[in-house]
């Protein structure tokens, strides 16, 4: 476990820690707790799997953040805001029993997601009660007060759990944090939205129709979520899907096998290292994959599939046949284009082609040459090969960025 994810895990305890040992259980409304805490455990049982390996549980976030700047509670005998610290008991018991279903079935218990999630509730819970009185009642006579003040909060508890999200998988992928906390802003914009819009209308519906109001939106929220999982489940279906057809060139005996895997591997690090945004490295790894797809054209397939070993012209004409196969998906035109400038030079070329071919120019004649060896000198070998053709060839920017992924790959594989 990296320092980021401690440091995470250890202010989550103290939270804990804090809240059931101070908690003031006269000044909780045990109904309203109850309730509120079975929301958040089946917002966490109906955990969320988002592009790119994220986690999250947009219904358990509705009801944290909606617990934690909830007004008067119709039917309520205790006034409200209640204590930040019962907000975060609550959030941690309903967040615990939620993932119990998961940790007996064997899946990830999803201790970073869950940490994360209940840090950003603690902010703005704490946050809320430092903004308003204990007995400072909203609705009865600045209605709109209250929604500025759960709105800004609302939005700020988003930003903060963006913030923390950027910084481990920065740290997690390789990323730089800026290129990681833009991808996380387009990533669970629309979720965030959707959680904050729930989470304001559950705080003013509840003085309406008290606790009942939790049941009444638990439907739209199911539907909202099941859209998001469609959506997850489509991209999850084409990456499997083009790794599939990656295959059928290792099968088929045209290159060696993981050839394809290796070369979308490195391609990916190497774009993480020019800083490239996430929609463009899912592009990248796409075409990475397939870039080979068009030596199923050849009569007689290449010793070891190295095209880097066959003439220009030979590999304009793998490009073009692969771009064309794969254009014919109809939804894949981006990554089509990239497998077909993939044979281009990086300098010299008009047009020149996009970094994301430069990168798979220079990925795959790297692993023509190394292969899936870790052996340090034909690493340097192939790279000092590709250093010498940066006039021409290789993009020497490229190059550089291809340099200090091998030495990562060599030092992760001691």
């Amino acid at each position: 476990m990296d320092s980021g994810r401690l440091l995470l895990l250890a202010v989550s305890g103290m939270l804990v820690l804090a809240a059931f040992a101070t908690l003031p259980f006269r000044h909780v409304s045990l109904p309203t707790a109850v309730a509120f805490g079975l929301f958040i455990a089946f917002g966490e049982l109906l955990r969320l799997a988002l592009p790119g390996g994220r986690e999250a549980a947009p219904i358990a976030m509705v009801g944290a953040l909606a617990y934690a700047v909830l007004l008067d509670l119709r039917g309520s005998p205790i006034p409200t805001p209640h204590s930040a610290l019962s907000v975060i008991a609550v959030a941690a018991i309903g967040m615990a029993i939620g993932a119990l279903p998961h940790l007996a079935a064997g899946r990830p218990l999803g201790l970073t997601s869950m940490c994360t999630r209940l840090v950003t509730v603690a902010c703005v819970a704490f946050i809320f009660r430092w903004l308003a009185p204990q007995h400072f009642v909203y609705a009865d006579t600045h209605w709109w007060l209250a929604l500025l003040v759960i709105v800004v909060l609302v939005a700020l508890g988003w930003l903060i759990e963006i913030l923390i999200t950027s910084l481990i998988r920065a740290d997690d992928v390789g990323a730089r944090f800026s290129v990681a906390l833009w991808d996380e802003m387009r990533v669970q914009g629309p979720l965030g939205a959707a959680v904050a819009a729930s989470a304001i209308i559950t705080v003013f519906s509840a003085q309406v129709m008290g606790l009942v109001v939790l049941a009444v939106f638990t439907g739209p929220l199911l539907v909202t979520q099941i859209a998001f999982r469609r959506y997850a489940g489509i991209r999850a279906t084409y990456l499997q899907t083009v790794r599939s057809l990656a295959r059928v060139t290792e099968v088929g005996g045209y290159v060696e096998s993981g050839h394809s895997r290796r070369v979308a591997k490195l391609a990916v690090s190497v774009g993480r290292e020019l800083g490239m945004a996430e929609p463009d490295l899912l592009d990248l790894e796409y075409a990475a994959l397939m870039h080979d797809i068009g030596q199923l054209s050849l009569l007689e397939p290449i010793p070891g599939g190295a095209t880097v070993l066959v003439s220009a012209r030979d590999q304009n004409r793998i490009a073009e046949l692969g771009a064309e196969v794969i254009r014919q998906a109809g939804v894949l035109d981006r990554v089509a284009e990239l497998v077909r400038c993939q044979s281009w030079p990086s300098h010299g070329h008009d047009p020149e082609p996009p970094i994301g071919s430069k990168i798979i120019r220079a990925a795959n004649a790297f692993d023509d040459l190394v292969g899936g060896s870790v052996d340090r000198d034909r690493t340097a070998a192939a790279l000092e090969r590709l250093r010498m053709d940066t006039a021409a060839e290789y993009d020497a920017g490229v190059v550089e960025a291809l340099t200090e992924v091998a030495g990562r790959r060599l030092a992760s594989r001691l």
